[in-house]
């Protein structure tokens, strides 16, 4: 006898429907097709077990497992569940005429318990696309699969509960949850606030430059400066996300199992900071089974690289491609995945070995030619993807203890909203670019033009301080933002003043 359900195969951020079918025929032996990793292969031994524990049996017979479509390689335990109740339908064990109408997935323990699962939020998207009554699946990830209207969600803990669910033996009443109520109840909670920064008013400056125009930043400064406090704050400014962004983010999180028991969607810009000894991989995505890496995890966000220099420069490199094309792809023999990573870059660095370099009280022990060296560990290309360069100074005892009232996130946010909204019409029409920082160069001539006298005081600037070429249009795009956030149409003069001190590292002679 033939049983078939359906489970989901999730490729990248997407998944795709795969039916499981189980027939159960004279013969011997447990066979099982359609390219099945050894995780999925596994899962003879945790189903047996499973229904031992609850009074069934694995039948004796030849029961052959097809996963289809076969050549679409089958990864990870979330079979277990649609195996299990096939083989029990298909042996007659239980009678049931509801496998086909949902999509099934869990992984089993010995003892007939649900575990979680990865992937829920694109499994049940796709669910609900291609009609299925309803997703059943372990009840830890049912409040992640029902912020997807329209499809039942059922959540059960055990195998048992499955079976008396597919049979009609027990009601479970499916999982709603409000997306929009969850989203707005929830957005923007973040648990720091610029209002707890004492001082550091320039770099508070900068960040939110960055933040209306969607800038990469660096921040070159002493231990102890605030470097890390402060980019922990950028997030809090960020325009606050879309109900689609957030999905977005949510399925890629979801994708690499990081989403919380319990948890629903992801209402708050994310903020990750890998070590520095992380590899290529970890960082871009890939591996034997490929998954998101730290910049694609970082997608709508922020993704903050503490002491850059000390990060192996493979690491860094394999950044750039990711950091222009805003996705990444990982390819192989026979698949190519593709992972979103539009990200805000926010790295700091001490300016030297001995991070004293140009200090304002201590004194650099570092050796003639050692700041130079230290600062070339971080390549011309990936700092010509970073558009402000912030020296940060240590705050003074008085700035610290002063009770002068700080501005809150929520203050400096809302210029940052309305610089984005003059942007978003700016771009309206063009295809992927939704803020200044995206701005190819024939579209910088375009936009940001300047007056005379601005023309003459970069001319200047540029001989002067010795600024490189590829600073040019990084300062003109900057400038362009300092203008949308005073909210003027031209670039005035005192704009691309602030623009090019925004250029640390461009001079020559910065680091000796």
């Amino acid at each position: 006898m033939v049983s078939k359900t359906f489970g989901s195969a999730v490729h990248g951020v997407d998944a795709r429907t795969i039916t499981v079918e189980v027939n159960v025929t004279q013969g011997k032996q447990f066979h099982m097709s359609g390219l099945p990793d050894t995780a999925v292969k596994e899962s003879e031994h945790r189903v047996e077990s499973s229904m031992k524990s609850l009074g069934y049996f694995m039948p004796r017979n030849k029961v052959v497992v097809n996963l289809a479509p076969a050549d679409i390689r089958k990864e990870g335990s979330a079979y277990d569940l649609p195996i299990a109740l096939c083989i029990l339908s298909a042996s007659g064990q239980i009678t049931t005429d509801q496998l086909e109408k949902y999509v099934i997935m869990g992984e089993l323990s010995l003892d007939g318990d649900l575990r979680p699962i990865k992937g829920v939020l694109p499994i049940a998207i796709q669910s609900r696309k291609e009609n299925f009554k309803g997703f059943i699946l372990p009840k830890t990830n049912a409040r992640e699969a029902a912020i997807v209207n329209n499809l039942e969600v059922i959540g059960v803990e055990t195998l048992q509960e499955a079976i008396d669910f597919i049979i009609g033996k027990k009601v479970i009443e499916p999982l709603v949850v409000d997306t929009r109520d969850v989203f707005q109840s929830s957005l923007n909670s973040y648990d720091s606030d610029f209002k707890d920064v004492q001082g550091q008013e320039n770099i508070k400056r900068a960040l939110e430059i960055a933040a209306a125009g969607g800038h990469n930043a660096i921040m070159i400064g002493p231990p102890g400066a605030g470097k890390t406090m402060l980019a922990k704050r950028l997030p809090t400014i960020l325009p606050p996300l879309t109900l689609n962004e957030a999905l977005e983010t949510t399925k890629i999180h979801s994708v690499a199992g990081r989403i919380g028991a319990d948890s629903t969607l992801l209402t708050t810009r994310p903020f990750r900071s890998p070590h520095h000894t992380i590899s290529d991989v970890a960082l871009v995505g890939g591996g034997g089974n490929p998954q998101p890496g730290e910049i694609s995890l970082s997608h709508n966000g922020v993704l903050f690289l503490d002491e850059l220099p000390e990060f192996k420069r493979t690491v860094l490199e394999v950044m750039r491609q990711p950091m222009e094309d805003r996705k990444v792809t990982i390819s192989r023999a026979k698949v190519s995945i593709e992972y979103p990573a539009n990200f805000m870059l926010v790295a700091s660095m001490n300016p030297c070995p001995c991070g004293y370099y140009n200090h304002p009280e201590k004194e650099c022990v570092c050796g003639p030619g050692v700041v130079q060296r230290y600062l070339s560990k971080v390549s011309g290309p990936l700092l010509d993807r970073i558009d402000l360069h912030v020296e940060v100074v240590p705050v003074s005892f008085d700035q610290m203890t002063t009770q002068r009232k700080n501005e809150t996130s929520e203050e400096i946010r809302v210029r940052v909203v309305k610089a984005r909204e003059i942007q978003t019409e700016r771009f309206k029409g063009q295809k992927e670019i939704y803020c200044n920082a995206m701005m190819p160069s024939n579209m910088v001539k375009e936009i940001c033009v300047i007056t005379d006298a601005g023309r003459t005081l970069l001319k200047t600037a540029m001989e002067r301080l010795g600024l490189s070429a590829r600073a040019y249009d990084r300062i003109l795009k900057v400038s362009r933002t300092i203008a949308d956030l005073a909210g003027t149409d031209d670039i005035k003069i005192e704009h691309l003043a602030e623009a090019i001190q925004y250029r640390s590292l461009d001079r020559e002679g910065w680091a000796g």
